[in-house]
């Protein structure tokens, strides 16, 4: 297993993507259309990691061993990237993030709880059940 600050560091760097690409996806919806910047930026990911995928090679060729559910994953990039350009014209960058993580959290804490997915399963405690409270509260007094 990795160490734990190391892990740590990939979240918040994936974080500080996304916060730097949530607005850039945000401008070409409003200048474009939400359908043109889920293109773009689906293009614009499919295109740098093709160079990596030809440079290291790749397993694409398997593509039917994953579950089946699995190949919509990236439909949900669509609603991330629509949900995102809805929200910060309205209620800015850090408000739209934290109701991205808090819905992030909440679906993630059941798919754990349930074991879904294929997941290893981690039950809901106490401790989560108010973790989850503190992140709502922090939508809250972020969003009003």
């Amino acid at each position: 297993m990795q160490p734990i600050y190391f892990i740590i560091l990939v979240g918040i760097l994936g974080g500080m993507a996304i916060g730097v690409q949530s607005p850039m996806a945000s401008t070409i919806s409003q200048r474009l259309g939400v359908m043109e910047s889920i293109f773009i930026v689906h293009v614009g990911g499919a295109a740098a990691v093709l160079i990596p995928l030809i440079v290291f090679g790749n397993r694409l060729g398997q593509w039917r061993s994953v579950p089946w559910y699995t190949l919509g994953a990236g439909a949900f990039g669509l609603i991330v990237i629509s949900s995102m350009s809805y929200m910060i014209p309205r209620i800015g960058i850090a408000g739209a993030l934290i109701t991205l993580l808090a819905g992030q959290l909440l679906v993630g804490s059941l798919v754990d709880h349930f074991g879904w997915l294929g997941v290893t399963q981690r039950i809901m405690d106490l401790p989560r059940i108010i973790g989850l409270g503190v992140v709502m509260l922090g939508v809250w007094l972020t969003v009003k």
